[in-house]
């Protein structure tokens, strides 16, 4: 059934300018050489909340490490993690190279053009299920993100919500019925484009909009009031206390748990500070915990690392290990060493500090 908002829409129009534009004026993105789906779905992975101008070298870089399915699905996950460092959101890294190996177990190493089977792979969403399918293998399926959503919130005037699910689902079912069926990979690229380019979140640049006469918004003058998005939390903050603890001239770093957060990846070792923790609180919290006994130095300096959902309040301090037990998680490294390791960002940044 057609949206109602559909009933009076020009879409053979909105089609055809947008198309045009799209292949006139899109920019010259290293994931666009080709259509190879290996390729879009790496691409779309690492564009997940991360800016095209951050990913542009993280891609091309991956691209040379791992060019094929088989590469990455053969490759080390410490060596997919220090490929992908610095970059965030890490358990994209983890869950692409899990569904590649299904892709090379189930599927001979051929990315499945098959709708249902490419959604059930790990990671893959209704987005980049649809980004891959109309891209890599031109099916007019539907890929709606934020940048979608704000261009159609304008284009045809619609003030739901667009941080509640049904209303993504809505915007799905009318991209389903705007796409191009002809060239549905650059309708969904155009809009995607139009909304990095031209429809931005604040001051849009409506006069030089390739299909300004077809938008609502602007025809009543109500495009920055659009889209309506419901205020996030206050992201939650926690206070750590860093220590770069050093046995000898190696230094001690700890490998994060297999599950949450940043998984698998190295850190200096991070006590919890709770309350006015002072350094001999700090040293009682560490031997219980790990059984190394250690004595905490002078401060180094202090980190604000800031997650989607939780800021961390990082104060670093130089520490020295007097005693240490056989505790797995804590491994000495030199300074050699130390870099074959992948690190969050905000523990690539105390480095300078070692």
């Amino acid at each position: 059934m057609k949206d109602e908002t559909l009933r009076y829409f020009d879409n053979s129009g909105f089609q055809e300018k947008l198309i045009s534009w799209y292949q006139a004026n899109k920019r010259d993105l290293p994931w666009r050489q080709n259509q190879d789906p290996y390729r879009v779905w790496v691409s779309e992975i690492m564009l997940q909340q991360t800016k095209v101008d951050t990913v542009k070298p993280y891609f091309e870089r991956f691209m040379e490490k791992f060019p094929t399915v088989h590469a990455l699905a053969e490759a080390d996950e410490q060596a997919v993690l220090k490929a992908w460092e610095g970059l965030g959101y890490y358990s994209r890294a983890r869950n692409l190279q899990t569904a590649v190996r299904e892709v090379v177990a189930e599927y001979d190493g051929k990315v499945p053009k098959n709708k249902n089977e490419l959604g059930k792979l790990k990671g893959i969403g209704p987005y980049t299920k649809g980004a891959i399918l109309s891209i890599a293998f031109g099916q007019p399926e539907p890929a709606v993100d934020g940048n979608v959503m704000r261009v159609l919130s304008r284009v045809l005037r619609i003030s739901d919500n667009i941080a509640e699910a049904k209303v993504k689902k809505r915007f799905e079912a009318i991209v389903s019925e705007m796409i191009s069926k002809d060239d549905p990979s650059s309708f969904n690229q155009g809009l995607m484009e139009l909304g990095a380019l031209v429809c931005t979140p604040k001051a849009p640049l409506c006069l030089f909009c390739p299909v300004n006469a077809y938008c609502r918004a602007f025809s009543e003058g109500i495009q920055e009031q659009l889209p309506v998005k419901s205020k996030a939390k206050k992201p939650k903050r926690v206070t750590y206390l860093v220590l770069l603890l050093k046995k000898g001239k190696e230094v001690i770093i700890e490998q994060r748990s297999e599950q949450g957060l940043l998984a698998n990846l190295w850190q200096f070792p991070m006590i919890p500070m709770k309350g006015e923790m002072d350094a001999a609180q700090a040293e009682k919290w560490f031997e219980a915990e790990y059984g190394w006994s250690i004595q905490i130095g002078k401060e180094a300096g202090e980190l604000k690392h800031v997650f989607t959902h939780l800021v961390w309040d990082l104060k670093i301090f130089e520490a020295d290990v007097l005693y240490a037990s056989d505790d797995t998680r804590l491994k000495s490294v030199n300074e050699i060493e130390i870099s074959e390791y992948p690190f969050p960002v905000s523990h690539q940044k105390m480095m300078k500090f070692l």
